[in-house]
């Protein structure tokens, strides 16, 4: 590891918005943390909303700044990358916006029943071999496991420059009858983007310059039933 990881690793474990795994913590042991994000963490009783994947951090500090009436938590296991937007919060005073290192496998641990209005989930790997395929971030494994703490209807936002993975997520929403808010295949030729959308990864901004077309897919996500794969 380079002197600037280990620099940021270390600078990581300083900024009080950020939670990290307690050594000897893993799947099936809850953190301290869950079930009092609005009272220990943000201090205020507003809607809690993820995004899972959040590499740098941008859409977590966007959206932070933009809605500072809604709580925002970035969450990535690459604690590294993550420092982008951790530093960002605590030099800007962004009190709204924190950050949490751990793997999505691993999130029940640290949210409990209800505890989350939104979920969004920007450029995650798209996993394409069909092999892979329960280890999208929006395969039902994860849809029924995110239902655990998502508050019942709770909004899913995908964004993404993978047409299968878009594709893949709009079949399953629409066989398993969740309610789509909203979706396109090519959001910047639509221009129905509004301001959240306009928010751009580091990833985001690559695939533009290669002009690359980004999909954006929106869904309410019930607590009924259990969801089934299409594949």
């Amino acid at each position: 590891m380079g002197k600037n990881k280990l620099a940021r690793w270390a600078e990581l474990g300083t900024f009080n918005n950020v939670i990290q795994p307690e050594k000897g913590a893993g799947p099936g042991i809850n953190h301290p943390v869950r079930g009092k994000w609005k009272s220990e963490i943000f201090r205020n009783q507003n809607p809690v909303i993820l995004e899972l994947g959040c590499g740098k951090g941008e859409y977590t500090i966007g959206l932070s700044k933009r809605f500072p009436e809604n709580n925002y938590i970035g969450i990535d296991i690459k604690g590294a990358r993550m420092w982008r937007g951790a530093k960002t919060a605590h030099d800007e005073k962004v009190n709204n916006a924190a950050f949490l290192r751990t793997r999505i496998e691993f999130i029940n641990s640290f949210f409990t029943e209800d505890e989350v209005d939104e979920i969004w989930i920007t450029f995650p790997d798209p996993h394409p071999v069909k092999r892979n395929s329960n280890k999208r971030l929006t395969c039902p494994w994860f849809l029924n496991n995110y239902r655990n703490f998502l508050k019942n209807d709770g909004i899913i936002h995908l964004k993404t420059d993978n047409t299968d993975l878009y594709n893949y997520t709009k079949n399953l929403a629409e066989r398993n009858k969740l309610q789509i808010i909203f979706a396109t295949s090519d959001l910047n030729s639509d221009k129905a983007g509004d301001d959240i959308l306009s928010i751009r990864t580091h990833y985001e901004k690559l695939f533009l310059k290669e002009k690359m077309k980004i999909s954006y897919l929106s869904f309410r996500l019930g607590k009924e039933g259990i969801i089934k794969d299409v594949i």
